[in-house]
């Protein structure tokens, strides 16, 4: 690649200075790259990383520079623009060449912004959410050029203290930090259209993988994704901190989906809309000798989705569900007994008589657990104090597992063992 020894604008030759600066550049990394950051100091490691950032948003400084003034490649090569020489030559994915390429002509507009990624105090990532953000104000007509400019005064300001999401965030709403009571009108408006936005663009899917799971992809407004993160956060983390303090680890993005599945089970069957008079409801069908045994198997709902026995029984402690037990020439033998769940008073009963999840290993608070019936409600168990015990859901499921046999200790705590399959 040819860095144009041959061209002089100045009266000097460039070419010389930029393939020594380079060359001094790639020797350094490769020196770098000789060294294994395992034998850093912790302060040696610290001062890297904090050093490789300025100078990667110096690199993006000049790389956008280029970019900017990269006409003339286009016109040599005859691409509509350098993202196609960058797309041939460099195999860089046009979408994110045309990125480059408009955050380049984006950061030569604002030279404030394109000052601070020289200086490497604002990030690539940063410099995008500033110049979208100017560039919306510049369209905005509501906003004078002084506005313009004040608004990147600040954002460039904002950004020594906020990540490139908040900074984002903050774009949305500078025109409002600048002159609240001008643009006070015009955030309620944006708002306004942006809750509109977020509502037309909702939507949930669900894909069944036929092994056993569903894929599951929605799009809510930023507040109720938000709030449900918080939620799930406020299950998954006391279960992340309690596993590590047993020197376990767990994907924590496993820990968000068990959280969401709680968030579920637990939901107010009570809420929901009612249907013929009746609350939506889950029908659990299934023969007395599947309901018996382990290996059983049970229809959900009324199309007949199958799961186990054992996936059954664990939802009647918990689901709004009506087990329907069929006899041998399938006539129904038993509709079930909505009222069996754990009334609110004996739910709070079992809490401070069990203080915590009573599985022997395991010391999940009480207000992340489940009640369960020692003696199954579905063989005539009876919903009251000295049949219950409070089990986190991991537990939960697992004393329903036919992989695991179970033993209550004298104390009251549940003793889990795996059992051990012959053949």
């Amino acid at each position: 690649m040819s860095l144009g020894r041959d061209i002089d604008h100045w009266g000097t030759n460039p070419g010389d200075a930029i393939d020594a600066a380079l060359t001094a550049i790639e020797i350094a990394l490769q020196e770098l790259l000789a060294t294994d950051p395992a034998y850093w100091r912790t302060g040696q490691k610290k001062e890297f990383l904090e050093r490789v950032e300025k100078l990667q948003a110096q690199q993006a400084a000049l790389k956008l520079r280029v970019l900017a003034s990269a006409g003339d490649i286009a016109e040599e090569t005859g691409a509509k623009d350098a993202s196609g020489w960058m797309r041939t030559e460099l195999l860089v994915d046009k979408a994110v060449a045309r990125s480059q390429i408009k955050l380049a002509t984006g950061v030569a507009k604002y030279g404030l912004v394109a000052a601070g990624l020289a200086e490497g105090v604002v990030s690539q990532d940063k410099a995008r959410a500033i110049t979208q953000a100017l560039d919306a104000i510049e369209n905005d007509p509501t906003a004078s050029a002084e506005d313009l400019v004040l608004a990147e005064k600040l954002l460039v300001d904002h950004a020594t203290r906020l990540t490139a999401n908040e900074l984002k965030i903050v774009g949305r709403r500078i025109l409002a930090e600048i002159d609240p009571e001008r643009f006070e009108a015009a955030e309620a408006k944006a708002l306004h259209r942006e809750e509109e936005h977020a509502q037309r663009r909702t939507f949930f899917s669900s894909h069944d993988n036929g092994d056993g799971t569903i894929d599951i992809h929605a799009r809510v407004s930023r507040a109720i994704g938000l709030r449900l993160r918080t939620q799930l956060d406020s299950l998954a983390q006391p279960r992340k901190l309690s596993a590590e303090n047993r020197g376990r680890k767990t994907p924590y993005d496993r820990l968000l989906g068990q959280a969401f599945a709680r968030v579920i089970e637990t939901y107010d069957a009570d809420q929901l809309p009612r249907h013929g008079g009746h609350g939506t409801t889950v029908f659990i069908t299934m023969s007395v000798d599947d309901l018996r045994n382990d290996l059983g198997t049970a229809a959900l709902g009324f199309d007949g989705e199958k799961i186990t026995a054992a996936e059954a029984r664990r939802m009647a402690c918990n689901a709004d569900l009506v087990p329907v037990v069929l006899g041998a020439d399938s006539e129904i033998l038993d509709f079930g007994r909505t009222a069996r769940l754990a009334y609110p008073i004996q739910h709070r009963a079992l809490r401070l008589r069990d203080k915590c999840c009573q599985a022997e290993d395991c010391d999940a608070p009480a207000a992340w657990t489940e009640a369960h019936h020692l003696k199954p409600w579905s063989e005539g168990g009876l919903t009251n104090l000295a049949n219950m015990v409070l089990l986190c859901a991991s537990d939960h499921r697992r004393i329903h597992d036919p992989n695991y046999g179970y033993e209550r200790l004298p104390d009251g705590r549940i003793r889990f063992t795996r059992r051990t399959r012959s053949g």
